[in-house]
């Protein structure tokens, strides 16, 4: 599909789910590459992981936007709120949104199915109807490598039929790409969804399996490897989703009418993901190379003492594989960072920010 270039100098980008972790580097790019105009950060800066971590992202483009020719501002509060959202769009009127807010989390969806509901079917909700009442030349949003569920073809691709969701967080994003469809067709908005593929890096979230394995290891507590370590993941480092996202936001799907005279959906779809799955075991032995190298573990540290392979678990999937192809085709970009240097930032990140929250 052709595309629109959206030039971000001297406009207002709104990013939502700033600042957690893709959208804080996120808003780090625009203040550091636009030339003028307003990024707007809408944050919950909610409990389901360390709020000290959003506010360390938030302390950090703060910092940036003190060097930066556009403005940055704040705002908290939920996309779940319809009359906030509609207030934002009223009194800033973004010429481009990246909705990055949503619940995340495959194992947590199991338990506490209210969370995604609210926000990552009510509150995207809203966010396309102040697109569809405050026009955008682009709405670009998250949606998950999780939607590909069990399929078994590798590499996964945005043509395959994807309508066997395992878990609910895998439904809500499914059904975000059903709902930006529909409003793009009817309303003619330019939407562009991204699925992700297991992003980390330095700051990122601590429920994801890298963080949270080398803090349990910390502690000396044993980390579970589920499915026995018999997975394959297309683990993503986060310039690399941030680059995507970036190049994505300035091209949007070009308006057309069809042959019935009606609007064609301004409308695209793609993966950003490594395109070089990893088996976990693997990951994991890096990782474990990495923390010792950078000084979070000492050298002698006994990672069999501290390994527990465990079956799968629910809404888990045995292989994530993405293809970046079209991406590459339409942007002129692919993931090109590899877990050894991806992992090894992410080991020096930790260590310094250990000192940081638990100066000697």
């Amino acid at each position: 599909m052709a595309k629109i270039h959206v030039n971000l100098d001297g406009r207002t980008v709104l990013v939502t789910g700033s600042p957690g972790f893709i959208g804080a580097n996120l808003v780090l790019k625009l203040l550091k590459t636009m030339k003028g105009g307003t990024v707007i950060s809408l944050d919950s800066m909610n409990d389901y992981y360390d709020p000290g971590l959003k506010a360390y992202r938030l302390a950090l483009i703060e910092q940036a936007a003190k060097a930066s020719p556009a403005q940055h501002i704040f705002i908290k509060g939920s996309i779940a709120d319809k009359a906030l959202v509609d207030r934002v769009f009223e009194q800033y009127r973004p010429g481009a949104v990246v909705n990055l807010a949503a619940q995340a989390g495959v194992r947590y969806s199991i338990d506490h199915p209210d969370a995604y509901i609210e926000s990552n079917l009510i509150g995207f909700f809203n966010i396309l109807e102040a697109c569809r009442r405050h026009p955008v030349a682009h709405l670009v949003y998250a949606s998950s490598s999780s939607v590909y569920g069990g399929n078994k073809k590798v590499p996964f691709s945005t043509d395959d039929k994807v309508d066997h969701p395992v878990s609910l967080y895998a439904a809500t994003k499914k059904s975000n790409e059903l709902m930006a469809h529909s409003y793009s067709k009817l309303y003619d908005i330019p939407c562009t969804g991204l699925r992700f593929f297991t992003v980390y890096g330095p700051a990122g979230r601590p429920d994801m399996f890298y963080y949270s394995a080398t803090e349990k290891l910390l502690r000396g507590e044993t980390i579970r490897i589920f499915n026995y370590g018999n997975c394959l993941r297309d683990f993503t480092y986060i310039d690399d989703i941030v680059e995507g996202v970036y190049r994505v936001l300035q091209g949007a799907p070009e308006r057309r009418k069809g042959e019935d005279g009606l609007p064609v959906a301004p409308y695209a779809l793609y993966n950003i993901g490594g395109g070089k799955p990893e088996n976990l075991l693997d990951f994991i032995g890096v990782l474990q190379q990495e923390l010792v190298r950078a000084g979070v573990l000492p050298g002698d540290y006994d990672f069999n003492a501290h390994r527990e392979l465990a079956p799968m678990q629910p809404g888990d999937v045995p292989v994530t594989f993405a293809d970046s192809g079209p991406l590459e085709a339409d942007y002129g970009f692919r993931p090109v960072i590899g877990i050894r240097d991806g992992l090894r930032w992410f080991a020096e990140w930790y260590a310094e920010y250990m000192k940081q929250e638990h100066p000697q």
